[in-house]
């Protein structure tokens, strides 16, 4: 499976942004699914996870709260809305699709997708 991720940027703090991501080469439906994090210089961070139906989350403790995970199986497309942004959540964004259902370890990954760029920043 391939995954697309985008819909990073530049973002005012306590703002919104909503990441994609688009899997291509086989349905997600077939995949738990997450999203991680890496901020410069620290080292790659759990932050949301989703049942191959969409029915149980999990998240990271730091976002608790402020972000949601979502799916569309329809659409192949996993997305991550962000609220109340805060200048910490400054990172590259990475989706990813997960060997086993609730862990947050960056080992718990069978294929990475590329990052996108999410700046909190006034």
């Amino acid at each position: 499976v391939q995954l697309q991720a985008c819909g990073g940027g530049l973002v005012q703090p306590g703002g919104s942004l909503r990441l994609s991501c688009l899997a291509s080469g086989r349905t997600i439906s077939s995949y738990y699914m997450g999203w991680f994090r890496q901020a410069p210089g620290k080292e790659r961070e759990f932050v949301a996870a989703i049942s191959r139906s969409g029915g149980a989350k999990y998240y990271g403790d730091s976002v608790k709260v402020r972000f949601t995970i979502s799916k569309d199986n329809a659409k192949n497309t996993v997305y991550l809305q962000m609220n109340s942004l805060k200048p910490e959540d400054t990172a590259d964004y990475y989706c990813a699709t997960l060997t086993n259902w609730g862990t947050k370890s960056s080992e718990n990954v069978d294929y990475w997708g590329q990052g996108t760029q999410v700046t909190v920043s006034s």
